[in-house]
């Protein structure tokens, strides 16, 4: 992605869509590994645009101007928050309550994150889950392993079901039950109604009533169902709330209801019969007898991919079952070694900084401009790094299983200047199910605004029937729009060859990153209120003013140097559209 690279490249139907030949090179071969570009993850299908690209500036008097300011800042803005997180700071016995002991004596970590928390303490359990998966699976393989070398991977199908009716029971309880109604009553309405008019908005009616109705009822007691039931709430499992994880479950009962509508109706692209890329795979649809409740249930309760995702459609999950992808052992062992190392970056941000716990104890008072603001961005930090890890966990698990599904946090969060880019790196597969199922079918780039306003009211209720996350959601949807503009007013084809568009390009990417911190301090850190505290202590003072000048300096800095990897990254033929 150049400097100016700011269009939203999609198309603008569902059989244009869906029919687009995807390039057909090894997803883990087609990127040129080394260097810098080697720290971001590799993205399946990246490819290298027409074109030039511009001579490297790493080693120009300008960008050795960069690395100063670049390094300062950075040492600066690690400084901040962590002589906020002083035991000597006046504000300290207003959070300390939050804290708790850290590995060694005398140490303390915020672990005050419900989310994370649970997550980190439950680290292990998952864990041996994942090598009991493993072990059973190698039990089970043996006999097929013995006969002969299968050319495909659909005999692990019954194995796949068992392992996760097991795993559903151990962490649902008696919900189960409930879980397995619902997606019964969704294959019956894909069977009844597919290669219809009614299947798509059929679909779409029964999975959004019943998101409202697990959040209104809170995933339906028995003993309220029907007196006569209230005995099954003696098992409860560990994870009783299974509701609360339901909308990652509703996304793949859309995708097979409205694949199977599709392959019914033989939109999307025939079985070319040969390997194709990540692309293709989503769109190839497969004969009638691929859709089986069997192969549903398999796809549906997937145990690698079940709690968090990332999201995978049927379509891609039954061709890589019938035709396994090729993933090397050592693109496995990376793909460990990066959970790891942000493993470790989370629990050293843990017990250094103490951000989340002085934010939801509101405890900043008497603290500058300066000191909000590194507040506000180290709790975007943790807010990434604590969904990354839950996401590169299970994928993992898929890649050692021999699944490729899509990445999910392709860059770091403070590596983004583009909002449209932004929302294809972040929840990446998420986005990926968001193209195909919603924004192609509404009209994509003919209905730009109203889809984007849409899209995003969608995203915002299925995460939470809230209106602080309403409101991040149409804020969302609001700043696409000037980069929008700003695209059609200044197009690279007339303007990107001045000397002056690259500086032009940096000072609309700082602008963007303003408003992309503005909108997700709304939605998942200090809601509304606390956003317009922080606004307004930038902007009505001098030292707040004089600090938000010498910040979009070092904002447009960072801009730079990220045009730059972008430039480096085309250089050795990655395009990673983010």
């Amino acid at each position: 992605m150049s400097a100016g690279d700011f269009v939203l490249q999609m198309p603008q139907s569902p059989r244009s869509q869906l029919e687009v030949i995807a390039g057909e090179s090894d997803p883990h071969d087609s990127q040129r590994r080394g260097g810098i570009t080697s720290l971001t993850v590799d993205v399946p299908s990246a490819r290298r645009p027409p074109g030039e690209t511009h001579p490297s500036r790493w080693r120009t008097p300008e960008f050795f101007l960069y690395y100063v300011i670049f390094i300062a800042a950075v040492l600066w803005m690690i400084y901040v928050p962590m002589q906020l997180s002083s035991k000597t700071h006046p504000n300290y016995d207003s959070y300390r309550h939050r804290l708790a002991s850290g590995w060694f004596p005398g140490t303390q970590i915020d672990n005050s994150d419900a989310q994370y928390r649970s997550f980190r303490f439950n680290l292990p359990a998952l864990g041996a889950l994942m090598a009991a998966f493993f072990a059973l699976k190698y039990a089970y393989m043996r006999p097929f392993l013995r006969i002969s070398a299968p050319a495909d991977n659909l005999y692990r199908l019954p194995f796949y079901i068992l392992f996760s009716l097991v795993m559903l029971s151990i962490l649902h309880g008696t919900s189960i039950v409930k879980v397995l109604c619902i997606l019964s009553l969704n294959y019956l309405i894909a069977r009844a109604t597919g290669g219809t008019r009614l299947a798509i908005p059929a679909t779409w009616l029964f999975n959004a009533s019943v998101l409202v109705a697990n959040e209104w009822y809170e995933g339906y007691t028995f003993g309220t169902l029907h007196s006569g039931l209230a005995f099954l709430v003696r098992w409860r499992g560990v994870y009783p709330r299974w509701h609360v994880s339901f909308n990652i479950t509703m996304l793949r009962l859309i995708s097979f209801n409205v694949d199977y509508h599709w392959a019914c109706n033989r939109i999307g692209i025939a079985d070319p019969g040969r390997a194709v890329s990540d692309k293709k795979r989503a769109a190839v649809f497969h004969p009638p007898e691929t859709y089986t409740f069997r192969s549903y249930l398999a796809y549906v309760l997937y145990a690698p991919l079940y709690i968090a995702g990332p999201i995978i459609t049927f379509n891609d999950f039954m061709w890589q079952l019938a035709r396994p992808v090729d993933i090397a052992p050592r693109t496995t062992a990376r793909y460990a070694l990066r959970f790891l190392i942000s493993l470790l970056t989370m629990e050293t941000l843990i017990h250094i900084m103490h951000v989340v716990a002085i934010k939801d104890a509101r405890a900043w008072s008497g603290m500058t401009p300066a000191q909000l603001s590194m507040l506000g961005f180290w709790n975007l930090i943790f807010v990434w790094l604590k969904l990354l890890l839950p996401w590169r966990f299970f994928r993992l698990w898929a890649l050692a299983d021999g699944l490729d599904p899509p990445e999910n946090m392709v860059r770091c969060m403070a590596n983004n200047y583009s909002p449209l880019g932004f929302w294809r790196s972040w929840h990446r597969s998420y986005n990926l199910w968001i193209v195909r199922y919603l924004y192609v079918p509404l009209g994509g780039t003919h209905r730009l605004v109203a889809t984007s306003v849409l899209i995003f009211t969608f995203v915002a209720l299925w995460h939470d029937l809230s209106p602080r996350l309403l409101a991040w959601g149409w804020l969302a949807a609001l700043f696409i729009l000037p980069e929008v503009m700003a695209k059609r007013a200044l197009p690279p084809s007339m303007f990107g060859e001045r000397w002056w568009y690259r500086h032009a390009c940096a000072a609309g990417g700082v602008f963007n990153i303003l408003l992309m911190m503005g909108a997700n301090l709304v939605g998942f850190v200090v809601g509304m209120d606390g956003t317009q505290y922080f606004a307004h202590q930038l902007v009505n003072s001098w030292n707040g003013v004089r600090f938000l000048f010498v910040a979009c300096a070092c904002l447009f800095v960072g801009v730079q140097l990220m045009f730059e990897y972008r430039e480096e990254e085309l250089r050795r033929g990655i395009q990673r559209r983010c």
